[in-house]
């Protein structure tokens, strides 16, 4: 939960579009809302953050206490966070930056607020440097069509799903292609890297759950002939899980040690994967293709 103080300054936020007084007046703050590492609770932090290049950034200088942040060891278990500024509120990936780039963005971070140079200079830890990068689609990516059908909505989480799946396979590669794999360095997997891997894992657990408890069931109802299919699809998501297991368990470190498994097992679970998605579309749509969304509100009698 919030201290009491930190709550004051959330709602005084959320009730005046992003203004607040006390020492926070005049700042740039937003508020971030993260999912609890192991509480799997929302927590949500006002923070100060500096922009760069139309990103956000915030450092978790916790003050310049030895150890970083709560707010940061949830979003690096739980990538997907969501932020507000202003009167604007989106989701976001939450990326660390790392290396050389680290460096030149607390750089610039210091020189737009200098107290972040006060509280490293108070602990030995690097205070580490997250970039909050908005969930909208990549240059050249599909946009998503008008949403007005649960056809329409299914299809728009399964592009989601595929495109962020291309972006984690084609930044994996180039990784591992980066002149330190080359060399015969063992590679960590890229922090950017690793938080899209995660956060596609757990939106596509997400969405298996939220299929396998509600959508299928609701179908069945009204099309039992169709036990097949859902027996086909649900064993495809126990499948999907099983494969995306191997490489979600090699993202529990920072680091990968293993960059060739964790090739093959991503290669193993798009190729799954995409073949399952094909067989949701061709089975489901047709069955959804009239059925509006978002659902209408029931009547009030």
């Amino acid at each position: 939960m919030p201290t009491s103080f930190h709550q004051s300054v959330i709602d005084e936020f959320r009730a005046n579009e992003g203004k607040v007084g006390g020492p926070f007046a005049g700042g740039d703050l937003l508020l971030l809302t993260t999912t609890g590492a192991r509480s799997g609770i929302s927590r949500t932090v006002p923070l100060g953050y500096v922009r760069h290049e139309g990103a956000l950034l915030v450092v978790g200088s916790n003050l310049g206490g030895p150890r970083h942040p709560g707010w940061y060891h949830n979003l690096l278990a739980r990538p997907v966070v969501r932020v507000e500024v202003g009167t604007a509120d989106f989701e976001a990936l939450a990326v660390p930056a790392e290396g050389e780039r680290r460096e030149q963005l607390f750089a610039h971070a210091v020189r737009v607020a200098p107290g972040y140079g006060d509280y490293q200079a108070r602990t030995s830890r690097p205070l580490p440097v997250v970039v909050l990068e908005r969930a909208e689609p990549e240059e050249g990516e599909e946009r998503p069509r008008e949403v007005r059908t649960l056809a329409d909505k299914l299809l728009e989480v399964h592009t989601w799903l595929r495109g962020q799946l291309k972006q984690v396979r084609a930044g994996t590669e180039a990784y591992f292609a980066s002149p330190g794999a080359a060399a015969g360095a063992a590679p960590g997997l890229g922090l950017q890297i690793r938080q899209r891997c995660l956060a596609f894992c757990q939106a596509l657990e997400f969405h298996h759950a939220s299929e396998d408890g509600h959508l299928f069931p609701g179908i069945a109802r009204h099309h039992p002939h169709l036990g097949g299919v859902f027996d086909r699809l649900a064993g495809e998501h126990r499948t999907v899980a099983r494969i995306q297991g191997e490489p979600a368990a090699l993202l529990v470190r920072v680091t990968v040690t293993e960059p060739e498994r964790f090739r093959q097992e991503l290669a193993a679970m798009s190729t799954e994967l995409n073949a399952h998605l094909d067989y949701e579309e061709e089975v489901l749509l047709p069955l959804l293709a009239d059925v509006p969304w978002p659902p209408a509100a029931p009547r009030v009698t």
